[in-house]
């Protein structure tokens, strides 16, 4: 809420003598005036002491002549002035029934000295990486990579001896199987931002293996396969959408998520409630409410509007959401955008993180501009902690994984003493259709996964299968590997989550460094290291030319020959945003199977 002077904003510590506190002891006895801006307003319940003369309809309070000289002889305001109605409507929406118990006990609690301060609690800063797999050949590398470049790494393994073994006894280790829904808690994956996904489904030797897996690691080229374990329905694709499932919502949608606004001939509601100066004895009105055709090119639209006035002292209108059910988690995201059509005025945008009615709002003020629809965008790191139009400076950190409510205010106030220089009474109207998190630029991928080339090869026309590597060949035998490692990625593509999708060609135990060769559209056969598909995986999650696309990779060291790496002369590392400004979007492989669907 606004204040009505500087005095106020500092209850604990304002002099008896003030006429807010002065007036308000003693049951019985009559409210100043302004005894009913906040410090009494402000209580999580409507006020039943609060004496009204009914048989005339008006309220009583005494003035101040000195801070009031206009009016200080009148007594009383008028119910067409002041709609004590509205006010207890607006107080009832936001808080429920009235509770005089609870009301005498906030006051007891507000003349009796300050209130505990909130522990300051720190903003998260960086972001955790998932590797799934983390056990793979792959996936260990990548563990290794992202720990040697300081980065906290989670891991999600079904094996927690087996992991522990391999990746150290202090490894951040969650266990679960993205086959079984029921074993990836969402409390697993609080704080996680990135992820890079290894998990594949496991092809082994027919007649069995060494205990290091020896035979596994020479290249499915070099034995007779079978699938070990899970199905690739069950690990490629049912998999695959269980575990975007689990960390949508901690890595953030590329479109951001929307709050408030139409998605898809669905309208996305928020509780709005009126919340004016009327709560503080002032007359302004608004409303918020949907126009059928108001927004651009004749869509649906919200409208905030109604009329500000500056009599007795008030000044604002606003609206503002009851506390959410359960509050919004937006911390992948680096602040809120709003689509609005400006009217020329500034206005403010205040989010709150605590569920007590009178709290620190995280405040932004924008400017819009008239008769145009404009995309506002309110960055997390521009919201200044403000409680009755006072910056506090001890606040704690905003934290975005704990959002309770909004609040869209048109005000006379600006902070701290301020005025709003565009602020003019009279009606106004502010039409918005959304409000929604968003992702700053550039946007990099948070989920690379790593899939197989070959995805879209069986059974494509004019295909010579006989020059196809094993896994594309025994496609059908191998339960259709291939075709449900195509499935999931496209469940990756469609998730909405800014990805890369890596598609090595035969993996091999060789070292990194040999030259590469990037290509779209799923046409190369080789090999590759795995220790190379892991730095490809690292470096994409920082580049923002890996942001959503699908590309194959391998060496250009033929099957024929071993690559080795000298270690008193090691190759210099590779800039892989040379290979990733080379990638188109849209290309996978899948265009030349739009007329022959793969039957499963």
């Amino acid at each position: 809420m606004e204040s009505c002077c500087s005095t106020c904003t500092k209850l604990s510590s304002a002099s008896p003598s003030h006429p807010c506190i002065a007036d308000s002891r003693g049951f019985g006895r009559k409210f100043t005036r302004n005894s009913l801006d906040h410090h009494l307003l402000s209580s999580s319940l409507p006020k039943p002491f609060l004496q009204v003369n009914n048989a005339r309809n008006t309220f009583l309070y005494r003035r101040s002549s000195s801070r009031f000289p206009s009016t200080a002889s009148r007594g009383i305001i008028s119910a067409e002035a002041w709609d004590f109605g509205r006010f207890l409507k607006t107080l009832y929406f936001f808080n429920g029934p009235p509770s005089p118990a609870k009301f005498v006990e906030f006051l007891v609690e507000k003349l009796s000295g300050p209130s505990p301060k909130e522990p300051v609690k720190a903003m998260e800063t960086s972001g955790i990486v998932l590797v799934a797999g983390a056990t793979g050949g792959v996936g260990r590398r990548v563990v290794d990579i992202l720990r040697n470049k300081g980065l906290p790494v989670r891991v999600l393994v079904r094996n927690e001896e087996k992991a522990r073994k391999m990746l150290g006894p202090d490894v951040d280790l969650i266990v679960g199987d993205i086959t079984k829904e029921n074993t990836l808690t969402p409390e697993y994956f609080k704080g996680v931002r990135k992820v890079i996904n290894a998990v594949s489904v496991i092809v082994g030797p027919k007649e069995g293996d060494t205990p290091d897996r020896a035979k596994y690691s020479q290249g499915i080229k070099f034995f007779e396969p079978e699938i070990k374990g899970d199905s690739p329905e069950m690990v490629e694709y049912l998999g695959m959408r269980n575990l975007i499932n689990a960390v949508k919502g901690s890595v953030g949608l590329q479109n951001g998520k929307l709050l408030f606004g139409f998605e898809e001939n669905s309208l996305k509601e928020l509780p709005w409630g009126a919340l004016d100066d009327v709560v503080m004895g002032g007359v302004s009105e608004s409303t918020f409410q949907i126009d059928r055709t108001g927004g651009e090119n004749g869509a649906p639209t919200g409208l905030f509007k109604g009329v500000v006035s500056t009599a007795n002292n008030g000044g604002f209108t606003s609206i503002r959401t009851r506390n959410f059910a359960e509050p919004e988690d937006l911390s992948a995201y680096d602040g809120l955008e709003l689509r609005l059509k400006g009217d020329g005025r500034r206005y403010k945008f205040v989010v709150r993180t605590s569920s007590d009615w009178d709290t620190v709002g995280y405040t932004a003020s924008f400017d819009t501009v008239g008769g145009q629809w404009q995309s506002i965008r309110l960055p997390f790191s521009s919201l200044r902690p403000i409680f009755r139009a006072r910056t506090v400076l001890d606040a704690p950190p905003f934290d975005p994984s704990n959002i309770v409510s909004l609040q869209l205010m048109f005000s006379k106030f600006e902070y701290d003493g301020k005025l709003n220089p565009t602020f003019v009474e009279g009606a106004f109207q502010l039409p918005v259709s959304s409000i929604q998190s968003y992702i700053k630029d550039p946007v990099t991928p948070r989920f690379v996964h790593v899939s197989s080339a070959g995805v879209t090869r069986p059974e494509r026309p004019g295909l010579d299968l006989s020059k196809q590597p094993p896994a594309v060949r025994l496609n059908k035998e191998l339960g259709f590997i291939l075709t449900f490692k195509l499935k999931g990625e496209d469940l990756i593509r469609e998730s909405g989550i800014p990805y890369t999708i890596v598609r090595p060609c035969a993996l091999t135990e060789e070292p990194a460094g040999a030259d590469l060769i990037f290509d779209q559209g799923d046409n190369i056969t080789g090999k590759i290291s795995r220790e190379e598909v892991a730095r490809i995986c690292v470096a994409a999650l920082e580049s923002p030319f890996a942001l959503d696309k699908t590309f194959e990779v391998k060496s250009t060291i033929p099957f024929s020959e071993s690559f080795t790496v000298d270690p008193e002369n090691p190759p210099q590392e590779k800039d892989y945003n040379i290979y990733f400004k080379g990638l188109k979007d849209g290309i996978t492989g899948k265009e030349s199977l739009e007329q022959s669907p793969v039957p499963v």
